[in-house]
């Protein structure tokens, strides 16, 4: 079977997703992208560009596979003559209606909106899953946060809310997680990275790696550094994760305030990432936002111990009997979680290797089989 993926802003997560997707798939996935610049002028206009690059290439797929940021109703109606039996299944790594803003107005993607929220990319998302035939959210925290707040949105119409479509909307949606390609970590048996702080006498290593960015909480993770560091407890520190665009402030002071302890600061080229997961004792979130987790699972994948807040997608990466260990409610309880991790460096490098086997379960080779069968489902006896 034929598989289009039509990714109009093709970097970064999204990127990798397709990739991995591309790589793990039994059937043949080709990619129709757009570079990943100019969100929203690619929310509004990269479906008129793909829809011509799809004429110009003669394209003919079995199913196209969309991401979110795709205005899909546009691109199908502009291809209508070539897709009207064509299958679409629409991918939500995120969405514009929960996607949270920052305090100051002033700043983050609705900065020229003075901070309110411009509904339409909200509308886009929205009117897409209603033209796509079946729609995929990353994780169940991403579903149930849509669906929790999309009936607000509707309300805010004047006439014709159209609430109806909100019921239909949810059975053709369902959870299918990202796909990690775990594999080009490397294995610790083989590469033998770095020995454990237990036996190089080096103080543990805590990493941050994800975006230095406002909905990622950075005063947060700060905050805990600042009170272990108070406590006379030694650490080593890693900032990896992109930036785009200024940088939250958080981060200036942490530099002057961590410049003892850093070992790494600014995104790192794929080794030095690779090095530093191994490395790492602890990988840290206190994100006020989390769709799904691509970076922490790494970290977990390569025996990094988690701390995770008791919230947004993480109850899902984590199993069950590992929450009490792993997530916390209140800064208080990260602080205290992050001191035993710390003190006790040999207990919460056992459980971050059980941990490993866990996340196993999100690597391309698990997740790309599922996503194989939905297809199959869209497209009947073409499947295999």
């Amino acid at each position: 079977m034929k598989i289009l993926v039509v990714s109009p802003y093709h970097g970064g997560s999204h990127a990798a997703w397709a990739a991995g997707y591309q790589q793990h798939s039994r059937h043949e996935v080709s990619l129709l992208t757009l570079p990943d610049r100019f969100w929203k002028w690619r929310m509004h206009g990269g479906a008129v560009t793909l829809a011509r690059r799809f004429r110009e290439q003669r394209l003919a797929p079995d199913v196209l596979l969309a991401t979110d940021m795709l205005d899909v109703s546009t691109f199908l109606a502009l291809t209508r003559d070539r897709t009207h039996d064509i299958p679409l299944a629409l991918y939500m790594h995120e969405n514009q209606l929960t996607y949270p803003l920052p305090e100051d107005g002033t700043t983050g993607p609705m900065r020229r909106q003075l901070g309110e929220r411009d509904y339409h990319y909200a509308f886009i998302n929205y009117a897409s899953m209603l033209a796509a035939d079946v729609v995929w959210f990353n994780s169940q925290f991403h579903l149930d946060s849509w669906f929790t707040a999309v009936p607000a949105f509707l309300k805010h119409f004047p006439e014709y809310s159209e609430l109806g479509t909100v019921n239909g909307l949810h059975k053709k949606s369902r959870v299918l997680p990202v796909g990690v390609d775990f594999k080009r970590l490397g294995d610790w048996g083989i590469e033998r990275l770095i020995e454990s702080p237990i036996s190089n006498l080096q103080s543990p290593l805590i990493l941050w790696n994800q975006r230095w960015e406002y909905d990622k909480n950075p005063e947060a993770f700060f905050a805990a550094l600042g009170a272990v560091a108070e406590a006379g407890i030694p650490f080593r520190l890693a900032l990896c994760g992109q930036q785009y665009g200024k940088r939250p402030s958080a981060f200036d002071t942490a530099l002057a305030q961590f410049a003892d302890q850093l070992i790494h600061v600014g995104h790192a080229d794929f080794e030095t990432y690779r090095r530093l997961l191994w490395q790492a004792d602890v990988v840290i979130s206190t994100a006020h936002h989390e769709f799904f987790g691509i970076s922490i699972l790494e970290a977990i994948y390569c025996h990094t111990f988690p701390l995770l807040p008791h919230r947004l997608s993480y109850p899902e990466l984590i199993p069950p009997a590992y929450h009490a260990d792993c997530l916390y409610h209140t800064q208080e309880e990260l602080v205290a979680r992050l001191v035993w991790a710390l003190t006790h460096g040999g207990q919460a490098r056992e459980r971050a290797r059980a941990l490993r086997t866990a996340v196993n379960l999100f690597g391309w080779t698990a997740i790309a089989p599922l996503y194989d069968n939905a297809l199959d489902q869209a497209v009947p006896g073409k499947g295999r």
